[in-house]
């Protein structure tokens, strides 16, 4: 059965989720939601009260289907192999690469810290998510968060945590609404809210 979860994102600065190169993937952040989220589930990100550009509660910042589950081991091999852009290139003129969410490095035990937006501090968090959701069916919108119709505003989960059980109701009303935006899906519809380097590059493409 599909489920939906939903969560607020504080902080939507392009690393998580990672809307780049195609695959939207939440890899890092969300430990929960990584480790019992299945492929055919959908996880949409509402905007914060405290956000960047404003008070954005009530508006959806981004949704995936997810289309692909895999151990953060798996996802290491994948993205080195096909999804080289999320592998954090720290220095890169290109932001998206030193957003690169492929953090951990599994080719040494422990797997090694790539410098990236996750430093040592983050280590336990992360791997206690155990899995990357990847998805080929996404909507990002960033700092162009579309807001939420009244009857869907249920599905909201202030705070830490999130909401998924509860969402059951709104799960068919929530697909018609996406789907009937007309957006094309897999793209850019917005950039991320917090803009890390500001000074470099561009994030929309």
């Amino acid at each position: 059965m599909t489920r939906l979860f939903s969560y607020c994102i504080p902080i939507d600065d392009g690393a998580a989720p990672n809307p780049f190169w195609g695959t939207c993937t939440l890899a890092i952040c969300k430990p929960a939601i990584r480790r019992i989220a299945k492929a055919g589930d959908w996880i949409v990100g509402t905007g914060s009260v405290n956000s960047p550009i404003g008070d954005i509660s009530g508006r959806v910042v981004y949704a995936m289907k997810v289309t692909e589950v895999m151990s953060l081991a798996q996802y290491d091999t994948h993205a080195r192999r096909h999804l080289p852009g999320k592998i954090p290139s720290w220095f890169n003129k290109d932001p998206r690469r030193r957003l690169g969410d492929a953090i951990y490095d599994f080719s040494s035990n422990p797997p090694r810290i790539r410098r990236s937006v996750h430093g040592e501090k983050n280590r336990t968090r992360d791997l206690r998510g155990r899995n990357v959701l990847l998805s080929s069916h996404f909507y990002y919108f960033g700092d162009h968060p579309v807001p939420l119709p009244a009857a869907l505003l249920p599905i909201i989960k202030q705070g830490s945590g999130h909401r998924s059980s509860a969402n059951a109701p709104y799960i068919a009303p929530f697909l018609k609404w996406i789907a009937s935006l007309g957006l094309e899906p897999n793209r850019l519809h917005g950039t991320p809210q917090y803009r890390l380097f500001r000074d470099q590059g561009e994030l929309n493409v």
